[in-house]
């Protein structure tokens, strides 16, 4: 063989051994000059994704950029939490829009920019699920069309939490909010609806789409400078827990994030000018239930009566993602016995003079 295996020397983690990382691949957080782009004084509840994620993505594109760079922030959990009048825990050029037109001031920004020859700065437009699935679907699909400069950055936890936890587009089935409670022959939020963003964004053919999430947030880093590193519309679909809405301890909330990818429910991936071009494997695969269990927002398909059905219907759902991007490894003889975690298979897009997305041979950037 010619590499060595890595040890994993901690029993039931993916921690490894053997080796310190090199600079260039460890995290900008670990790094003393990283830009801190949300800072102390927010108000965010305990163990809250969303500011974690907001945090990572935003340091990210602030050292992709130099630290020449623009936010527009649709209202919920994270503007409300982050700029109560008239303080605010922003460290780079910040402004609220509405709930609905995020895309579209940050389009308006970066047309700003492009008429005062100004060709350096960039634009991130961010909200959560209800500003951008449900009320700020139409501006954003705009925003793809028209080609604007921005990267849109969607955090997701799943419901209109700032409001009070109200069912969105993005609330998975059977999951209760305060609009769908768990009464009924099918509990929870209705089966049949909502939509999935990443793979209608896809469909725009933009140069670059992806999802990540809190639970592996060295992935979210690398996936927001690599959007960073293209011209034209591009988005990012976050994965954000919420111990609020969720029902969830708060301590558990990188913990729910990672059982969310390993039990197939929210997929991984990359993708750009219409098609998937990367997934990220499940390491360690488990059922739906280990991941619904800690929910307070499942406790119905618990107790008083155990509800199979739908957690099988569940179960179908997380097993149809992983047969639709292939997300398991198919391992041979040899590799079964390996406790090594397979490394994310990617294949790699880069920005060609354009800012479009290309591949290695100059060709479109997807197989």
């Amino acid at each position: 063989m010619p590499y060595e295996r890595v040890k994993y020397y901690q029993t039931g983690s993916f921690a490894a051994g053997n080796r310190l990382l090199d600079r260039e691949q460890r995290t900008i957080q670990s790094g003393a000059r990283r830009s801190n782009a949300i800072t102390c004084g927010h108000r965010a509840c305990q163990g809250c994704g969303e500011a974690l994620g907001a945090r990572f993505a935003l340091d990210a594109a602030l050292s992709a950029t130099g630290g020449d760079l623009i936010a527009a922030n649709a209202t919920g959990c994270l503007e409300v939490f982050s700029t109560p009048y008239p303080e605010s825990s922003w460290q780079l050029p910040w402004i609220h829009s509405l709930f609905a037109n995020a895309a579209s001031v940050a389009s308006g920004i970066a047309a700003a920019l492009k008429a005062k020859g100004n060709t350096h700065t960039r634009v991130v437009a961010q909200g959560g699920d209800g500003g951008t699935v449900d009320i700020g679907f139409a501006c954003l699909s705009g925003m793809f069309e028209r080609g604007d400069d921005v990267l849109y950055i969607c955090y997701d936890n799943e419901a209109y939490m700032n409001t009070g936890v109200q069912r969105s587009a993005s609330t998975p089935p059977a999951a209760r909010t305060m609009t769908t409670q768990a009464v009924g022959p099918e509990p929870g939020a209705p089966w049949g609806q909502g939509k999935s963003l990443p793979l209608i964004a896809l469909a725009h053919e933009i140069p670059y789409v992806a999802t990540a999430t809190i639970a592996d947030l060295r992935d979210l880093e690398e996936k927001v400078q690599r959007a960073m590193s293209f011209h034209g519309p591009r988005y990012i679909h976050i994965l954000v827990t919420c111990p609020l809405g969720w029902v969830a301890a708060p301590e558990d909330s990188i913990r729910l994030a990672r059982l969310a990818t390993q039990s197939g429910l929210f997929p991984v991936f990359e993708g750009g000018r219409g098609d998937v071009t990367a997934v990220t494997k499940i390491r360690h695969q488990v059922s739906v239930e280990e991941y619904l269990r800690p929910q307070g927002r499942y406790a119905h398909l618990f107790s008083p009566v155990r509800r199979d059905e739908e957690i099988a219907r569940i179960q179908a759902r997380a097993d149809r993602n992983i047969e639709r991007f292939q997300l398991l490894e198919q391992p041979g003889p040899q590799d079964r016995a390996q406790t090594q975690a397979p490394a994310p298979t990617r294949t790699e897009l880069s920005p060609d003079a354009d800012g479009d997305a290309t591949g290695a041979d100059g060709g479109p950037g997807y197989e």
